[in-house]
């Protein structure tokens, strides 16, 4: 029997096509909360190029660790911090060498109304504010890297009863948001895009009044056999991801 022209190109775009579904695969992330936006537009990209399905989970790196210790099915984590991940690497929890800093984040002062928040963060030493927002210094480093600036401005004391934690920076931003404080600190991600405040009004913090905020991914042991895991980490070191990381005020 003769096999037409159509019947072969038919046969080998179906050949083509189970090839891809099966190369595909899909990989469960564990998010820094703080990385929300940016980890939400590079999944689409990562999907789109890749053909990779990416499972995500946002909240704080200190309940990751927690998670992941306890058998989570994470494969990959994306920490708010360097120390979670060269500490799972340590315990034997992830695959050596696979951890890199993709980002080094900004802490900013931010609040709902517009103007404020002045540029130097004058309204802290004011103290005429009810609330001030940070993220729970023990698992969240967004939160501890807030408690640092205000013990180098020598306002630990005075603010200490004013202060209000949220879990992660995500609820952190929305006590702030919701206007149960009238402000906190947060990433710069949350409320930036693009060289300018998305919303509200904002102080960015000096990076010299607190200790780095090196955020660092690995491959975790769940994911050492899973190609779209290695994929993954190949990507947000390519120039797509940086391209998206800058745009939300992070630095590499």
């Amino acid at each position: 029997m003769r096999v037409s022209l159509w019947q072969s190109l038919l046969a080998l775009c179906a050949c083509v096509l189970l090839s891809g579904s099966v190369l595909a695969g899909e990989v469960q992330v564990a998010v820094a909360a703080n990385f929300t936006a940016p980890m939400q537009a590079i999944a689409r990209e990562f999907e789109k190029d890749t053909g990779h399905k990416l499972l995500a989970s946002f909240g704080a790196t200190g309940q990751f660790y927690a998670q992941i210790k306890n058998g989570a099915p994470f494969e990959v984590l994306l920490a708010a911090d360097d120390s979670t991940p060269a500490k799972l690497e340590s315990e034997g929890d992830a695959v050596a060498g696979s951890r890199f800093t993709y980002a080094i984040g900004t802490l900013a002062l931010w609040s709902a109304k517009d103007a404020y928040v002045d540029d130097g963060g004058a309204v802290l030493k004011d103290n005429a504010f009810k609330h001030l927002a940070i993220a729970n210094p023990k698992t969240a480093p967004y939160g501890l890297a807030a408690i640092q600036v205000l013990a180098t401005l020598g306002l630990s004391d005075a603010l200490a009863p004013k202060l209000v934690e949220g879990q992660n920076i995500a609820q952190t931003l929305q006590f702030v948001a919701t206007g149960n404080a009238e402000l906190g600190f947060v990433a710069l991600s949350q409320v930036y895009k693009d060289g300018k405040i998305t919303r509200g009004s904002a102080w960015i913090v000096p990076a010299a009044l607190h200790e780095p905020i090196k955020q660092d991914a690995l491959i975790l042991s769940k994911g050492k056999d899973n190609p779209a895991a290695k994929a993954l980490l190949d990507y947000l070191q390519g120039p797509q991801a940086a391209a998206v990381i800058k745009s939300y005020g992070y630095q590499r």
